[in-house]
């Protein structure tokens, strides 16, 4: 059997011109996307990018690798990988190297209106299994921002609510517990929501945690013609 490669290439997209975006690093020690960059950052230590966890439940090391969002701490670099290009998330503004400006998505996810407003004296069937099952592709969420990234629209139409706040949206809707679940669908029914969706599905695809946003704004769609569930 052929040994891989010794070493990784790790190119990185630095937001300043002037700044070294090429390493080679040991392979021994680089498992996933953050061990690579943890690499380069011993070499150059004004290399900037987040991270917190390591365990893929607080979002903040998404970047974009080989050209695909993706969770840093989580994402293995393939053993016969000879290099890897690293940059930051598309769709956001870059604050430096590969941190980005996450209002656009923060903003985004408020006018959805992701925040429960439930009605104290009704208990609703929110935890019940059938209630679960409506919206199980739409759990679990960790504001990533993956799915943000992944779709043009985000980035091209500023008006476009984007795939994970209608997400959560339709979280909050079939929550019979909420007092204000028709204005909510009319709110995300137009062009900002789910009429604004070309249906591409990359969303779906990127999702670090298997959830199916292109299947809750369908979902979405078919309340606002049939009614709440």
């Amino acid at each position: 059997m052929t040994a891989g490669p010794t070493a990784l290439r790790v190119t990185v997209e630095r937001s300043d011109p002037g700044a070294r975006g090429t390493f080679e690093i040991e392979r021994s020690a680089v498992h996933v996307v953050l061990d690579a960059l943890a690499a380069v950052a011993q070499r150059d230590p004004s290399l900037f990018f987040r991270y917190s966890c390591r365990s893929g439940v607080c979002g903040t090391c998404t970047v974009v690798a080989d050209g695909r969002p993706v969770l840093a701490c989580q994402t293995p670099v393939r053993p016969d990988a000879a290099s890897i290009h690293v940059a930051p998330l598309g769709g956001f503004p870059v604050v430096r190297d590969l941190v980005v400006d996450p209002a656009p998505f923060a903003q985004r996810w408020a006018a959805a209106g992701g925040r429960l407003s439930p009605d104290a004296g009704t208990a609703g069937d929110a935890g019940t299994p059938r209630a679960r099952r409506v919206i199980e592709d739409s759990l679990d969420c960790i504001s990533c921002g993956a799915c943000f990234a992944a779709c043009d629209l985000s980035a091209a139409d500023r008006v476009f609510l984007g795939p994970a706040a209608l997400t959560r949206a339709s979280v909050v809707i079939a929550d019979r517990r909420d007092t204000v679940r028709e204005e909510r669908l009319a709110a995300v029914a137009g062009r900002e929501g789910v009429e604004g969706c070309h249906g591409i599905g990359a969303c779906s695809v990127v999702c670090p945690k298997a959830l199916d946003p292109a299947r809750a704004i369908r979902r979405l769609r078919r309340w606002r013609l049939s009614g709440l569930p």
